[in-house]
């Protein structure tokens, strides 16, 4: 599998950014947070695609809060790709790309439907913690919050 940069607006993306906005819009209304290609395309977005050989398997982005917060966007794994790695890939490469470019922490906002059950499982086994609203976002009954420690920050002395 292959990982990289890529553009939220090519036309081989379409398809499935639209299958996971409409999926997440159907499940959680005017709480449904998701990014569409316009948001992913931001400055302080990046962007990657998930590859088996020629086949797109999955994206996800990460998103710059501010120069030690980052925010794990619109991670999505192709239907047909489900239960493969793909999901944990790009979960490992993000987390690293944070680790990298020297955040301290970095949180995630999802659902609360039954659909959402793989990637919360998939967020705990990498060490996310449930964690209070961050941003811009506010408590509702259709989502909840996440919040991994990257490294520890030294204590002012």
């Amino acid at each position: 599998m292959q990982i990289r940069v890529a553009d939220p607006k090519a036309t081989y993306v379409t398809d499935l950014l639209d299958h996971h906005l409409r999926e997440l819009q159907r499940v959680m209304a005017d709480h449904a947070f998701a990014l569409d290609a316009s948001g992913l395309s931001a400055a302080s977005v990046t962007f990657w695609t998930a590859w088996n050989d020629k086949t797109l398997v999955g994206f996800g982005a990460l998103k710059e809060l501010d120069c030690a917060h980052g925010e794990l966007k619109s991670m999505r794994v192709a239907p047909a790709a489900r239960g493969t790695g793909v999901g944990r890939a790009m979960l490992e490469h993000i987390i690293a790309e944070a680790r990298g470019r020297g955040y301290t922490r970095l949180s995630l906002e999802t659902g609360t439907a039954a659909l959402h059950a793989p990637a919360i499982s998939l967020y705990r086994s990498a060490g996310f913690a449930p964690c209070g609203a961050f941003a811009d976002y506010s408590v509702s009954p259709h989502n909840q919050f996440f919040q991994l420690a990257l490294r520890s920050v030294a204590p002012d002395l």
